[in-house]
């Protein structure tokens, strides 16, 4: 399971990994986006983007080979107005449906995350990771037949290298990934239009901005996870990589399991 803000987020940050998990382990992907992804755009209103930026989640979840995606139908840059607990009630609630062996979701102790969406999500999906198996948190689920589930691996990505412990081989994945990536056509428009604009403002010339921003903005995006991914895999000695911070059990439960060799 992927806990991601907006409806390109999980592809993103780890189309990777996820393809991966489904191409080399059959795993079944379930993709939870809490926004509709309203806001960002230069040229469609925000309710034909709604309808848009879904359909685009919907092709990237099937590239990867994951379920239709879950949209809890936030609306983009809102979640920080949501009541307390709200979306870690959210969460909890889909943890225990699903009863994930994996969860993935933003680093909450990553530095330099300007996005409120981001932020927020980052520490709900912390706090229902690791406490979804608490029984007294909202029990109100346990009449829903939702008993409690123990999250044993956690996946959390970052723009930061701050924490990464662990490099996740993706070199035969990341033609799945951008595959997935190039489904989400309005997006991938609208950030290189919001980068050829700072580029304009700053006074650059047009040659300087062409010899560094292809016209096609796909092949622009691919050429940037392609360098991101091979300067990430130099450290595992692979093509291709993503990072994380990953975590599993207790620190203690990790040492007598370490006792074991395992």
């Amino acid at each position: 399971m992927v806990l991601v803000p907006h409806p390109d987020d999980a592809e993103w940050y780890a189309g990777g990994l996820l393809a991966s998990l489904q191409k080399n382990e059959n795993a079944r992907i379930i993709i939870v986006i809490a926004t509709d992804g309203c806001r960002g755009s230069y040229e469609y209103d925000h309710s034909v983007l709604i309808t848009i930026r879904e359909e685009e989640a919907c092709q990237a979840a099937a590239i990867l080979g994951a379920e239709q995606p879950i949209f809890l139908g936030y609306h983009d840059f809102e979640l920080d107005r949501l009541p307390a607990g709200i979306l870690r009630e959210n969460f909890i609630r889909l943890i225990r449906q699903w009863k994930p062996d994996i969860v993935i979701a933003e680093d909450p102790f990553a530095p330099g995350e300007p996005h409120p969406d981001h932020r927020a999500i980052s520490y709900a999906a912390a706090d229902a990771i690791n406490y979804a198996d608490l029984p007294l948190l909202h029990p109100e689920h346990m009449a829903e037949g939702l008993k409690p589930h123990l999250v044993v691996e956690k996946y959390y990505y970052s723009e930061s290298d701050i924490g990464t412990n662990k490099i996740v081989d993706i070199s035969d994945t990341l033609d799945i990934k951008l595959k997935a990536l190039a489904a989400h056509k309005s997006q991938i428009r609208f950030m290189v239009e919001g980068l050829l604009r700072q580029a304009k403002i700053s006074g650059i010339n047009n040659e300087t901005i062409s010899r560094n921003m292809p016209e096609d903005p796909q092949q622009a995006l691919d050429m940037a996870f392609m360098a991101q991914a091979a300067e990430i895999g130099k450290h595992i000695g692979v093509k291709f990589a993503e990072a994380y911070r990953y975590e599993r059990f207790h620190p203690l439960v990790e040492s007598m399991l370490a006792e074991t060799g395992k």
